[in-house]
């Protein structure tokens, strides 16, 4: 890989990853809106684009080349199929920022559990896939655009939830915040399990599935899941307060990872290629120890 087109890459692990591309020598391009700033002076090429619109990313990519590239604002099948028609003959492999979210609710998903190429959809734009179940049906229909085709090699990374110490959604931190404002937090069931992943390791996975040979979907992540029972628990240990969970949900009390059913995959796959991430209780206990002793 010489030569990398980021779709996004001015936010979170998207940042980090790009930072990664440029610390190794490739020759990056962002593809943006233009309305965020970044920190990557002129150590990147930088063009702009609309997702929802083809013309303008067939007049961005004109003319150009690139060995990959790298997908982090796909929210609908359709900016899928225009970004594939913009970049014909333009790119060798196409890295998907997917998501947990094209399984169903439930426990140790394998990647065999969605199966893109048997997936059943309207061409539709982001505005019509509202809420939790329109982000999954988007994101089940993205990946079935992109393995319907075959002259692009393809990795969707469906990606468990995200964490870092500069989490700027601050979700995991929330919990934090509120048992130490005794302050309540609404979970209807707190027995429900997630996945989890940190954001630099998102983002070297980026890197690293971009220069193997692998193609498909792929579960990256820690192995194994947590409950919010679990990390409420980590919480009230690390500060000595009771937390206050109410079942009833408001706007001002709704966790953040309160979803209707739990969401663990199955990182067999990943790890099986050689990947290693850190040990899932050890990452969640240094980001509750660290939003404890920086709270203010």
């Amino acid at each position: 890989m010489k030569k990398a087109l980021v779709l996004g890459g001015t936010k979170y692990f998207g940042k980090k990853l790009v930072h990664l591309l440029i610390q190794n020598g490739i020759e990056v391009t962002i593809a943006t809106r233009g309305r965020e700033k970044d920190d990557f002076g002129e150590k990147v090429n930088r063009v702009i684009i609309d997702r929802e619109s083809l013309p303008s990313q067939e007049k961005a990519f004109a003319n150009q080349t690139w060995d990959v590239v790298f997908d982090q604002t796909c929210y609908s099948p359709k900016e899928v199929a225009d970004t594939l028609q913009a970049l014909e003959g333009r790119v060798n492999r196409y890295i998907f920022t997917s998501s947990q979210a094209v399984y169903d609710f439930g426990l140790n998903h394998s990647e065999e559990d969605f199966n893109p190429y048997h997936f059943q959809f309207e061409m539709k734009t982001r505005s019509q896939y509202p809420g939790i179940v329109g982000y999954q049906e988007a994101k089940r229909a993205a990946e079935a655009v992109l393995f319907a085709q075959s002259d692009i090699e393809v990795v969707a990374v469906r990606f468990p939830i995200v964490v870092s110490k500069d989490d700027y959604t601050e979700r995991l931190k929330f919990h934090v915040d509120k048992v130490l404002k005794d302050e309540p937090i609404g979970i209807p069931n707190i027995k429900e399990r997630y996945s989890f992943i940190d954001a630099n390791e998102a983002a070297k996975f980026l890197f690293d599935i971009a220069y193997s040979t692998f193609t498909g979907p792929i579960n990256p992540g820690s192995k194994g899941s947590i409950s919010l029972e679990e990390i409420i628990k980590k919480i009230e240990g690390l500060t000595g307060k009771t937390a206050c969970v109410e079942k009833e949900l408001t706007k001002e009390n709704a966790s953040p990872y309160a979803m209707p059913g739990s969401f663990e995959i199955n990182t067999d796959k990943a790890t099986g290629l050689g990947f290693k991430f850190f040990n899932l209780n050890e990452m969640i206990d240094e980001l509750l120890s660290f939003y404890v002793e920086t709270f203010k």
